[in-house]
């Protein structure tokens, strides 16, 4: 029985958001046996009330509420109010996201240190190194069933990723395989296997694919310490006269206003709705918004480095049959500064369905080649690059000076500019996409420009020092003893690789520290 508590409790940790890091927070400090909140601003559509439709499913559980964006990134202009495609719903984006669980490299978390003096970029080292890490890294794995960890399989190989193996033999890349996915790939966890759908970014009818919505949060809510309040958005976070958070006011389902009181508060609601909360809880002991004195809240926005490129061939490929991202190369994702830009890339099979292909090969274009794109759709084999970014101190969120949201609230800008390693390494991706697919036959290849990305990351970033960041390497504010971060938005810098086992990882490790830290009475 999920547990329903007193809003003047006083005596729980309060997390917004319930994606991967807030769910899995959530989840774990219910487990030892902590009273806990979750407030998801979203609804709560079970595996049943999924869609396998891309538009019906994008309206259904997507983050559509008022954002502005600047900069010169594409986005900005041909998806001016969605800067991100990021999930509003208990779960969070692990609904719609494509399963990829990569580990960080050595050297991604000491970009600074590997990289040097990156002129107009922000680096910064993590507080933290691979080998702290890697404990929890092990225990995501674990837990989320990640394949090729474990002793668990590998996912089959779809016809997309058969082409992508056959053009990485040709251009000689030795790290290819159908991925390191938390999907399972044999019945796991009280959860059926993959069934090849290919449904992956409209939620998993199956769920095979894991997800906080029902392979975590039913685990927390079973003890009786967890409560998950859907259509709950937090609008700010209260203090007392020491600078101590003491609970949140949020709007509920009717939109009457609530005040949940707390002992700790996490925040976990992606990268940009974490910095425009901590920037809405201004206040007079916090003028330039709540644990900023450092400045850097809302500042260091990434995206990661994508694009895509798709190739068609003589025979039919048919992409969309199978799992949505099949199979990566690796190969790339290391730093080798002669290709001309520092950090790596991966290049990761993706299909989108006919509607969504359309909409982001090239928003508002009509004519030839635009149609006979979609006439070889199913000749079409597709990737998706992802790589390192360089977080940029001006790139971030701020909040809007006129327009609100429906609360009364400023609404966030998001401002992103690409920094001329981006643009490098986006270039040379494109290339090795095309050359891959052009070696094993394709009659005729394009690169398409970055759509809003589910990786968002930056804008409450650790920092061993208080001055060059927000939290320190437990998630843990700097100005702010009883405040964590728990989602995206702590990461230093981005890696090449898809970020999400990274947050349940540091969710896991975060969890462990909260709960010694309230054992000792410390917070």
């Amino acid at each position: 029985m999920a547990a329903q508590f007193d809003l003047n409790d006083d005596g729980l940790v309060v997390i917004v958001g319930s994606g991967a890091g807030g769910g899995t927070l959530g989840t774990q400090l219910a487990l030892k046996g902590i009273r806990t909140v979750i407030l998801e601003a979203g609804g709560r559509h079970e595996i049943e009330d999924f869609q396998n439709d891309e538009w019906g499913s994008f309206a259904q559980i997507s983050w559509l509420d008022p954002r502005t964006t600047s900069g010169t990134w594409r986005v900005a202009k041909d998806f001016a109010g969605l800067p991100a495609w990021i999930v509003k719903a208990v779960g969070g984006s692990t609904i719609h996201w494509a399963g990829a669980s990569l580990r960080f490299q050595p050297h991604e978390f000491k970009a600074r240190t590997t990289y040097g003096e990156v002129a107009g970029a922000n680096l910064l080292d993590w507080p933290i190194t691979l080998e702290e890490l890697e404990p929890y890294y092990a225990r995501a794995e674990d837990r989320m069933g990640v394949t090729r960890t474990n002793g668990i399989p590998g996912l089959p190989g779809n016809n997309n990723f058969k082409v992508l193996k056959a053009g990485a033999d040709k251009l000689g890349y030795k790290a290819c395989h159908t991925g390191r996915m938390a999907i399972n790939s044999q019945p796991r966890d009280g959860r059926a296997s993959c069934r090849q759908i290919g449904f992956c970014f409209q939620g998993c009818k199956t769920g095979a694919k894991w997800s906080t919505l029902y392979a975590e949060i039913p685990k927390g809510e079973a003890t009786g310490n967890l409560e998950v309040r859907p259509n709950c958005q937090v609008l700010k976070i209260e203090h007392d006269p020491q600078g101590k958070v003491t609970g949140v006011v949020y709007a509920d389902g009717d939109g009457n206003l609530q005040r949940q009181k707390a002992r700790v508060v996490a925040v976990a609601g992606n990268s940009i709705e974490s910095p425009r909360l901590l920037l809405n809880s201004a206040s007079n002991l916090f003028p330039e918004g709540l644990a900023n004195s450092s400045g850097q809240v809302g500042r260091n926005y990434m995206r990661h480095m994508t694009g895509s490129v798709y190739g068609v061939f003589e025979d039919k490929v048919r992409m969309y049959r199978g799992t949505t991202m099949a199979g990566i190369v690796s190969d790339e994702a290391r730093h080798d500064p002669y290709r001309g830009f520092v950090g790596g890339y991966e290049m990761e099979t993706l299909s989108l369905g006919l509607p969504f292909m359309a909409a982001f090969l090239d928003p508002g274009a009509w004519g030839r080649e635009f149609t006979s794109a979609l006439d070889g759709y199913e000749h079409m084999a597709g990737m998706w690059l992802v790589g390192e970014d360089m977080p940029q101190e001006r790139n971030g969120v701020t909040l809007h000076k006129e327009t609100k949201d429906k609360y009364g609230m400023p609404v966030p800008n998001v401002h992103f500019d690409d920094h001329p390693n981006d643009v490098a390494m986006r270039n040379h991706a494109y290339r090795q996409g095309a050359e891959l697919y052009n070696a094993v036959g394709a009659v005729r290849t394009f690169p398409t420009p970055p759509y809003p990305s589910t990786h968002n990351l930056g804008t409450n970033r650790m920092s061993e020092r208080p001055r060059d960041g927000v939290i320190n390497k437990w998630g843990q504010a700097h100005d702010v003893g009883n405040l964590f971060v728990s989602d995206g938005s702590q990461f230093t810098t981005g890696g090449a690789e898809n970020p999400t086992l990274t947050i349940v990882a540091l969710a896991l490790r975060q969890a462990d520290y909260i709960a010694e830290q309230m054992g000792r009475n410390a917070i």
